[in-house]
């Protein structure tokens, strides 16, 4: 069984390694670690989380409690629950991400920046398990207004953008996201490096 001075200690490069041999007791108690403000226990908490999810659906039981994080007050909460969900969404066989959609894609308008982009970049672990929100997914990301954003965030979060928008184009080919891609490559805000790492996704 977990204890937090194994957790602390454990290295964190290793931890996708622990998450595999994760005993049923355990995922309660990561999921109530999620909760402590000190981050040594939290963020390890948070990876093993995710880690597991990759792999098994015993997390996904837990999908209300990371909905709730949704509305918390607390940046790290709100990017918590993100990532959970978007991590979990490959078990959600009843479909429970439809409901939850425009709350979690709210989010690309969240009040902090590293909440905004930790939204999107989620987004790429959604698009694969997920079909019936692609287009709307796709609409709301068009729509983001870059240039509103604050200028050492303008370029992130138009790649962030790009690596979702490419990612569902590949498997349902789309001439609007194709002329989205298009307008950014020949803009001004990506650099020659930004682009040519675009133009390799294709």
């Amino acid at each position: 069984m977990l204890t937090r001075e194994k957790i602390e200690a454990y290295p964190k490069e290793n931890l996708s390694e622990l998450a595999l041999t994760l005993e049923k007791d355990d995922i309660p108690q990561l999921v109530d670690w999620l909760s402590e403000k000190d981050d040594k226990i939290r963020y390890p908490s948070f990876l093993l989380l995710q880690a597991r999810s990759e792999k098994f659906n015993n997390v996904y039981p837990y999908w209300d409690t990371f909905i709730d994080k949704l509305n918390d007050p607390n940046s790290f909460q709100r990017n918590i629950g993100l990532r959970l969900i978007a991590a979990n969404v490959r078990w959600d066989k009843q479909g429970k991400f439809d409901a939850v959609c425009d709350r979690f894609l709210a989010h690309c308008n969240d009040e902090k920046p590293v909440t905004v982009r930790q939204c999107i970049q989620s987004l790429c672990s959604v698009v694969p398990f997920n079909t019936s929100c692609r287009s709307k997914i796709v609409e709301t990301l068009m729509a983001i207004d870059i240039s509103q954003r604050q200028e050492s965030q303008q370029k992130l979060v138009l790649l962030d953008i790009l690596s979702v928008l490419i990612l569902i184009n590949k498997e349902s080919p789309d001439k609007a996201i194709m002329a989205y891609i298009q307008q950014a490559l020949t803009g001004g805000l990506l650099d020659k490096k930004s682009k040519a790492m675009i133009e390799a996704q294709l």
